[in-house]
């Protein structure tokens, strides 16, 4: 419903103006309210009122007004009850209307983000405004919008998931009564998606040797095959979407049918391509858990600290937050977080929001290839040139290199003379490939760049002939931007309230044991403390102490201990801290905290305060008796009675609980193992202390065991997990060895030749070192999610190793790889096909004369030869030298051999088990910590 007297044209136009004077020209929403359009128009400066004319008017032709409304109806409702949004998604970024009625949050003209990107006159299908809400509020945002519209005027839609490749064999295999292990052995032999594209199983079986052959060997996978051929593409199941929501003008039923798609839940037959082209309005509401964390991070912030954050006011310049980028210590920020984006964010220095937007587009199979050229020319290391005058300016803010959809779509406009509609239309036929298309706007590129932009035909061709290759790697700077910015709200928080913002990250993923390994070794290196659970200080999710950089654990995190346990311990809390066993076993409520809480919360470590942990699990049947017994009576009337005799009668005739001394103490391996149970990983201690130092210095964490270093040789050491073996079609034996470090875990493949020597020695808990290959590729060389280590060497770790090793200080030998080793690698595979790298969108080539008028496009950094980095330490036993240099190495993982040379009169020299980044950066590191002499790279 639109106020009185206005039609959608107008009240958008009010909403507009009224928006643009609060976002550009600083006024308040009161004051801004107060004027109409034709008051603000002359207020606001030229380039403002410039691209708000165009937009408005390509949205009034296109009949896209009313949709706009409707958006900014909920967002801004949203924001009033404190929901978090992000700062826009996709496209829509690129609109000074969506920024100025606060759907997106970002500034179109300061950062160079196109309309036409988003909405033009040539385009046919009409564009999403995809928003991403905080997961835990997504549905009470979607039931604001039934109620405002009409429950019978909004509903979910449906999708249907469809037979493809391995799951329509398995379905096959499964009617057909195939044997499990003869089904899933099958399956396996299907290829996996290419780059999310499923693979028709009949052009996998002519390309893929082996699944030939089992279907021309193998009757029963031939008609197995056959069913799955004649299946696929066919609905195997249905659903609701994860993010679909469409609203009609009118009651649905009158547009589409519906169904009650789950309890509760009604959604349309149709999936959402149908919903499209029936002409409804579709949404994407996006659950998104890091504006979660963002919300519960203020929520800390707020309640310890009594801060408000107001992020679309946060500065964009920052120091803190900087300094933060820089370092490297991105743990839980926002698409920055992955090993390789440290490592490429130390070498960068980020010293602007615009750096940042460009790693989140550049961070991407194909554009990588580019990063190390882009940091170079941000640091001067490498000239910035382009291929023609007139490109500088669509090219300046990335250093000369084409990054940006927008880019070129912002070229062929001022280079070319191309409107915003041939802009984009152009976007579409290079982005994806349609030839057709290509063919048609080929030549009036090429004539637009000689007649408008002064180039010869040649250059001209030649921006074509990169663009043709590049443009599909290009990212849209909209969707960059808007990620960039949740990502430098995640930074800004954890560089300015460390402790709030890991307890909010810490609570989103406190079902993630591998995650909170990894934030708890993060919170020891910010110089934060991790307590333990306490019923006196525990909320139902992780808190801070504030002021003293200490988080304390969740109760509700401990496993037995739910939601209703914990928030009746907060309720009886209020009446102050509990003083000891027996208070809290009077005041907490046995019908809402069990005998499983009780034990729980003692083994966790909650109840540490008010006694041993072995002497209250030997109590826990008088303690859970007492209380049941108290609360019985109190239930009665029957303690009221005793209190009305006062004084000493009462006290002798009341129930008081008497606790007696364990027989048995539990030792320290049993209190952590409670923890590993009860928390998912250790808190107070860890298994694994005492072979901090030599892990540390022999070997690289387990979160370097990812896809991003296939293939790298390795050495890793932790905890044996689980241990299982098989037995191979030839007879022999070999495990899936399960490894835990301070860090994370990991997968190690142990071959038949490996297992005959060590595989006695593989028993849960040993503690190992092992070396081998990263591989996160299949039989066909496909780079899968995870990474699994393929042993050549294990070594079991004893007490006797540690201290030896601790009284010499000495490097033990990298492990040497046995021919046995290496021959059976070969074997296991010979099928491996190696994943094509992507093609260099433009070539540079130092060698060859350049045109006169610009020297070659610079998008690619040339190759560095392969070398050693040799690293010369006099003392063996200066064992502070050998630790600065390990930490200096391991944070600039890379390719690189590192040598250790050690000794003066007889020196020793040895391979290193971890490889480097030999860049600038590391080298200054080292030869600042080792001396100039002592580093060279060779």
């Amino acid at each position: 419903p639109l106020p009185d007297g206005e039609n959608e044209h107008s009240y958008l136009l009010r909403l507009t103006y009224q928006g643009l004077l609060q976002r550009y020209n600083g006024a308040s929403k009161e004051e801004a309210e107060k004027l109409d359009p034709d008051e603000i128009i002359p207020k606001l400066s030229d380039e403002v009122r410039e691209r708000a004319k165009m937009e408005l008017g390509v949205m009034g032709n296109m009949g896209y007004e009313g949709y706009f409304l409707i958006v900014q109806d909920f967002i801004n409702w949203g924001k009033s009850q404190g929901i978090v949004f992000g700062p826009g998604r996709g496209s829509a970024a690129g609109s000074i209307i969506a920024y100025a009625l606060n759907i997106t949050d970002l500034d179109p003209l300061k950062y160079g983000l196109l309309f036409e990107r988003f909405l033009n006159p040539d385009r046919i299908s009409m564009p999403d405004i995809d928003v991403d809400i905080q997961d835990t509020r997504r549905d009470e945002v979607i039931e604001y919008c039934a109620k405002k519209y009409g429950e019978d005027h909004v509903s979910n839609i449906a999708t249907f998931g469809k037979m493809f490749g391995r799951m329509a064999v398995r379905d096959v295999a499964r009617v057909l009564e195939v044997p499990y292990a003869e089904s899933d052995r099958l399956a396996k032999l299907v290829p996996p998606p290419n780059q999310g594209r499923h693979i028709p199983l009949s052009v996998s079986i002519k390309e893929d040797a082996d699944l030939r052959n089992e279907y021309e060997n193998n009757p029963t996978a031939k008609e197995v095959l056959d069913y799955a051929i004649q299946l696929e593409g066919t609905i195997r199941s249905h659903g609701v979407h994860a993010c679909g929501v469409v609203i009609a003008p009118d009651t649905l039923v009158n547009y589409i049918p519906l169904e009650m798609a789950q309890k509760g839940v009604v959604a349309t037959q149709f999936p959402m391509g149908e919903v499209e082209e029936l002409g409804l309005l579709k949404m994407d509401f996006l659950g998104l858990s890091n504006l979660t964390i963002i919300n519960n991070a203020m929520r800390i912030i707020r309640k310890a600290y009594k801060k408000e954050i107001n992020l679309s006011e946060l500065p964009l310049d920052d120091k803190k937050t900087y300094e933060l980028f820089q370092r490297g210590d991105t743990t839980g920020v926002f698409q920055l977080e992955s090993a390789g984006m440290k490592r490429y964010l130390r070498g960068l220095k980020p010293t602007t929001f615009e750096d940042i937007i460009a790693m989140v587009a550049l961070y991407r199979p194909g554009p990588m290839q580019f990063i190390d050229s882009f940091i170079r020319r941000k640091h001067g290391e490498e000239e910035i040139t382009y291929l023609h005058s007139g490109m500088k300016n669509s090219l300046k803010n990335t250093y000369g290199i084409l990054v940006y959809q927008e880019q070129f779509m912002q070229i062929s406009k001022e280079w070319c003379g191309f409107t915003g509609g041939q802009a984009d239309t152009l976007r579409k036929a290079v982005g994806k490939k349609k030839i057709d298309l290509m063919k048609k706007v080929k030549p009036e590129f090429v004539e637009g760049a000689v007649k408008v932009g002064g180039a010869t035909k040649e250059i001209a061709e030649t921006f074509w002939t990169q663009l043709e290759e590049f443009a599909n790697y290009c990212f849209n700077k909209s969707h960059a931007a808007c990620y960039g910015l949740i990502a430098y709200w995640t930074a800004y928080l954890k560089a300015h309230y460390p402790d709030a913002f890991m307890a909010a990250l810490m609570t989103s993923d406190h079902d993630d044991t591998d995650r909170l390994a990894i934030e708890i070794t993060e919170c020891k290196h910010m110089g934060i403390s991790v307590l333990s659970p306490d019923v006196n200080e525990s909320f139902v999710e992780f808190a801070v102490v504030p002021n003293e950089n200490k988080i304390r654990f969740g109760m509700s995190a401990v496993k037995g201990v739910g939601v209703g346990a914990v928030e009746e311990v907060l309720r009886a809390r209020e009446d102050g801290p509990f003083t000891s066993v027996e208070d809290f076993a009077r005041r907490v409520s046995t019908s809402k905290f069990n005998r499983k809480a009780w034990e729980s919360l003692i083994k966790s470590g909650a109840f540490d305060d008010m006694g041993d942990r072995s002497d209250l699990l030997f109590n826990l049947d008088s303690i859970t008796s007492f209380a049941s017994k108290l609360q019985k009576e109190a239930a009665s009337g029957q303690t009221n009675l005793f209190g009305m005799l006062g004084g000493d009668d009462a006290a002798s005739v009341q129930s008081t609980l008497h606790l007696q001394k364990a027989p048995v103490k539990h030792d320290d391996k049993e209190r952590l193992m409670w923890e590993r149970e009860l928390l998912g990983l250790y808190i107070s201690a860890h298994p694994l202390d005492r072979y901090e130092t030599y892990l540390s210095e022999q070997t690289q964490p387990l979160t370097q065991l990812v896809p991003e270093y296939d293939s790298r040789m390795m050495t890793v050491g932790g905890i044996i997990s689980t241990v299982r073996t098989i037995v191979t079609k030839s007879g022999s034996k070999m495990a899936f060895v399960g490894i835990e470090d301070k860090f994370g875990e990991g997968e190690i493949i142990v071959f038949p030749n490996l297992y005959e020597k060590v595989g006695a020695k593989l028993v849960q808990d040993a503690v190992i070192r092992v070396s081998g290959k990263n591989s996160a590729r299949d039989r066909d060389g496909n780079l899968g999610n995870e990474s699994k280590l393929i042993a050549d060497d294990i070594i079991v770790i004893t007490d006797n190793d540690i201290n030896g090793y601790e009284s010499t200080g000495r490097k033990m030998d990298a492990p040497k790889i046995s021919s046995a080793v290496k021959k059976e690698r070969r074997e296991a595979y010979r099928n491996q096909k190696n994943g094509a790298s992507p093609k260099s969108a433009v070539k540079n080539d130092a060698t060859k004369p350049q045109p006169k008028t610009h020297s070659a496009p610079v998008n690619v950094a040339p190759e560095i030869p392969a070398s050693k980095l040799f690293v010369y330490i006099k003392d063996p036993n200066d064992h502070s030298r050998l630790v600065k240099m390990k930490s200096v190495c391991g944070e600039n993982a890379g390719t690189t051999d590192v040598v250790l040379v050690l000794g003066e009169k007889e020196k020793s020299a040895m391979r290193l088990p971890f490889k480097v980044d030999a860049n600038d950066n590391l080298l200054s590191q080292l030869k600042n910590t080792l001396g100039e002499e002592c580093v060279v790279l060779k």
